[in-house]
């Protein structure tokens, strides 16, 4: 019996198991995921947990309603990863592999910034943990006068445009409250602008300046002065805020560097088309868990399962791994509490205006600010859990700009 080790069931693990288990004979492999967490969470809820709108619990699911027939999930912790051995540690036993699949994802690490610990949960917090954004919503609910921060501390982060849409949503939040005029909005962030794209930085940044929310681009965060509660860049500038909102710096697993297989942020270094590891064989890396420039975020998980299975299926067969990742990035952006937008990018082709999936129709606009671009966002969460984790094909074809087929450009 040859074997297939999943580490990780997030979204990355969960569907290339799901994929797999279709692909290979259930005489001939055994697949196992291994996960430290019965429960899975839904991550792009996280960001409305502080406005009220899903509560944690509506963000959580077992993670076994998603684990398919014939795939064996054990709860435990890995210790270790040995990919001259082909061996996986964990705190209660081991288990050997003849290919295996790194799905771990990344967690944030405020202590990584002095200073940010002292008053971690009082004046400063974070939405990108489930603890995190509980108890950000009171917090954010109290908040009627001051200066209302969000600070992105480095790249890379997980889901890069959410920084945007929490300032979009205070923004809507502050006004419908009332209180908007007595509050100042800011995003301190190392990047040159509200986004890495250019079209999509003006249109973005453009959106920002529309709603009154200032952007402090370039500045690279050395430490937090909680006593007179400034953030304090490299160069020594300083800036005071009431109320910061962190996005901490993201790092992989700690047991990724342990190992031997992870960098110095503990991520894996990744071939950016076939997706296999770059210094181990027989060993993918899907998800967050990656160094390959693209987003950390749910869609390039789905992308790029499908790119891993693929060649790890023809490689299994004895074939190469000759399936490339583009790169492939979507996501929609709320904007207020009733707009969002959408991008749809690549490695080679930015963020566009158009329509999609359908040229000219739509329903949805891309790099638009729509109601139905809302829509689309709350209906992702039913499409997540009943099609992607599951290893559906989604009802449309998801990479029909970035194949080629339509040119965004001229689908206005």
């Amino acid at each position: 019996m040859k074997k297939l080790l999943i580490l990780g069931s997030g979204c990355g693990g969960t569907m290339i198991a799901a994929k797999m288990r279709k692909l290979l004979a259930e005489k001939e492999w055994e697949i196992t995921i291994i996960d430290r967490d019965p429960m899975h969470h839904y991550q792009p809820g996280w960001l409305f947990v502080p406005f009220g709108i899903y509560t944690p619990g509506d963000c959580v699911k077992p993670k076994a309603e998603f684990i398919p027939k014939g795939v064996n999930f054990v709860l435990d912790t890995i210790t270790n990863i040995d990919p001259k051995n082909k061996v996986v540690s964990t705190k209660e036993g081991k288990y050997d592999y003849d290919w295996v699949v790194i799905g771990t994802g990344c967690r944030v690490v405020p202590e990584e910034v002095e200073g940010m610990m002292d008053d971690w949960r009082g004046d400063i917090h974070d939405f990108y943990t489930p603890d995190g954004a509980a108890a950000l919503m009171p917090k954010l609910h109290d908040f009627t006068k001051g200066k209302l921060i969000l600070n992105i501390a480095e790249t890379p982060y997980k889901c890069p445009v959410a920084p945007l849409e929490f300032l979009y949503m205070a923004d809507d939040f502050f006004k419908k409250r009332g209180v908007r005029d007595n509050i100042e909005i800011e995003l301190v962030t190392p990047l040159t602008g509200a986004f890495t794209k250019s079209v999509a930085n003006k249109i973005l940044g453009g959106l920002c300046k529309e709603k009154g929310i200032n952007i402090v681009p370039n500045f690279v965060l050395d430490s937090v002065d909680t006593k007179n509660k400034a953030l304090v860049d490299v160069m020594g500038e300083e800036i005071n805020y009431d109320l910061l909102v962190s996005i901490p710096p993201n790092f992989g697993q700690q047991v990724l560097e342990d190992s031997g297989i992870g960098d110095a942020m503990c991520f894996v270094p990744t071939d950016n088309y076939t997706l296999k590891a770059e210094e181990h064989e027989n060993m993918y890396v899907i998800g967050d868990a990656t160094n390959v420039p693209t987003s950390k975020a749910g869609s390039v998980a789905h992308f790029e399962c499908d790119i891993i299975c693929e060649n790890l299926f023809s490689e299994i067969n004895g074939g190469e791994a000759h399936h490339k990742f583009d790169g492939h990035s979507n996501c929609f952006i709320v904007t207020s509490l009733e707009k969002a937008s959408l991008i749809d990018f690549n490695y080679e082709t930015e963020p566009l205006p158009g329509k999609f999936p359908l040229p000219g129709v739509g329903p949805f606009d891309l790099l638009g600010d729509t109601r139905m671009n809302y829509y689309g966002k709350q209906m992702f969460r039913w499409v997540y859990y009943n099609l992607m984790l599951k290893g559906h094909e989604l009802p449309f074809e998801p990479n029909m700009y970035m194949a080629g087929k339509i040119d965004v450009r001229k689908n206005k």
